[in-house]
């Protein structure tokens, strides 16, 4: 089915949205940001994203393997050790975020700084 024949079949179960929900979470950028340099244990996704908490950093974590994005290993040491990194798929995804990072820069960013300097201007 093409794009059109989706949109006209179903708008919100489309392939686009269906993509989007399974990368879209406040957390999950940033987590398949640090998971494209490599595999990170749990532990260092942590140290490396410290404003998320444990429970959420689980739970994206689990929704991205869910989703096939991601492939976790569980080794049987003391104490245990788990590994997270990117499957086949969540590589095809660098690209991509490479992409809308720079969608981002040039036209989002360009708009919050300036309504963020509206905002002190006129708290002054």
């Amino acid at each position: 089915m093409d794009m059109e024949q989706w949109h006209r079949a179903d708008p919100l179960n489309c392939p686009a949205v269906a993509a989007l929900g399974e990368i879209s979470g406040k957390w999950k950028p940033a987590i398949l940001y640090f998971l494209f340099s490599g595999t990170r244990r749990f532990s260092e996704l942590q140290r490396l994203i410290p404003s998320i908490s444990h429970k959420t950093l689980t739970q994206q974590l689990r929704e991205l393997e869910e989703a096939g994005i991601i492939h976790r290993d569980v080794f049987a040491t003391v104490p245990p050790r788990t590994e997270y990194q990117l499957t086949g798929a969540g590589r095809e995804l660098d690209a991509i975020f490479l992409q809308l990072y720079r969608w981002g820069e040039a036209h989002v960013m360009p708009r919050r700084i300036a309504e963020a300097e509206a905002r002190i201007a006129a708290a002054e």
